[in-house]
């Protein structure tokens, strides 16, 4: 007598990918390829869409919506950075949206035809590669090959070693992070249909729904740590001290300013309280 099985069943085939080897020992794994081609479709599809509303006379609501998501991206990084590149911003905003659209396409049922291709580590050093190396390029174009060589030896050059090795796990930080959360999900997706399928639907629903939310959480953090690793790339330690000293003394300033009414108030109600010294007494009033 056979043991009863699930109704529901399926294997877990996470990590495995539909391959293809052209030549021997060059292995390209098929399905991440066209899900990559296809979140990079639907992302040039959307710019071409969103550029043919915008309107120099009357903007359409897509191109408000659009500027006011730039602007406001904008003025946080500036607050918290300083000035950027005016191209920072929305390279990082591409990237978001391109990762976030990968990140949701495994939640497509499609008998794993169409996999989330940042669950594969390829996509996701390229990714990082892409980053990492343009923010070495913009970092000596702006500091020039010696301010660019000297900031591995700020603020002390016995610190050269920590710094060489901060530069070299980036890549490996930034790609793992984003692997190793989108892999997960497909791993608990894979776990839950092995459920009986009278229990299947609720943690399903529940489990995309949450799986959503990484997703965007996920391509946040891609987008955010992108901005930040431009931001400090474009500025030297003697800068940054400056600027520290810079807003400091801007904070100060204000306090001052905000001190300065307050004790002229105070000033002027104890002159209106006090009385006139040699002021003629009041006559008093006939009755």
């Amino acid at each position: 007598m056979s043991a009863p099985q699930p109704l529901a069943s399926t294997e877990i085939e996470v990590g495995h990918h539909k391959t293809w080897e052209p030549i021997e020992g060059f292995v390209l794994n098929v399905d991440t390829i066209w899900s990559t081609a296809l979140a990079g479709l639907v992302v040039i599809g959307v710019g071409f869409w969103m550029r043919s509303k915008i309107s120099n006379e009357v903007p359409s609501k897509v191109q408000i919506i659009w500027e006011t998501i730039v602007e406001w991206v904008t003025r946080q990084v500036e607050d918290s950075l300083g000035k950027v590149h005016p191209f920072v911003v929305p390279l990082a905003i591409t990237l978001f949206f391109f990762i976030l659209i990968a990140n949701w396409l495994e939640l497509i049922p499609t008998q794993h035809w169409l996999v989330s291709p940042s669950a594969d580590v390829n996509l996701t050093y390229a990714l990082a590669l892409l980053v990492i190396v343009g923010v070495h390029i913009y970092s000596i174009r702006q500091r020039g090959i010696k301010q660019y060589v000297k900031h591995y030896f700020e603020p002390f050059p016995v610190l050269f070693p920590l710094n060489l090795l901060e530069e070299i796990v980036k890549p490996f930080t930034l790609a793992l992070r984003l692997f190793g959360n989108i892999f997960a999900g497909g791993i608990m997706i894979a776990m839950i249909g092995l459920m009986p399928i009278w229990v299947l639907w609720g943690p399903n629903v529940l489990w995309k729904l949450f799986d959503m939310a990484i997703g965007v959480i996920q391509a946040f953090i891609f987008a955010l740590l992108t901005i930040l690793y431009f931001g400090m790339a474009g500025t030297t330690h003697d800068e940054e001290h400056a600027e520290k000293e810079i807003a400091e003394e801007e904070t100060a300033e204000e306090e001052t300013a905000e001190e300065e009414p307050a004790e002229t108030e105070s000033v002027e109600e104890e002159s209106a309280d006090a009385e006139p010294v040699g002021a003629e007494p009041q006559p008093e009033a006939a009755h």
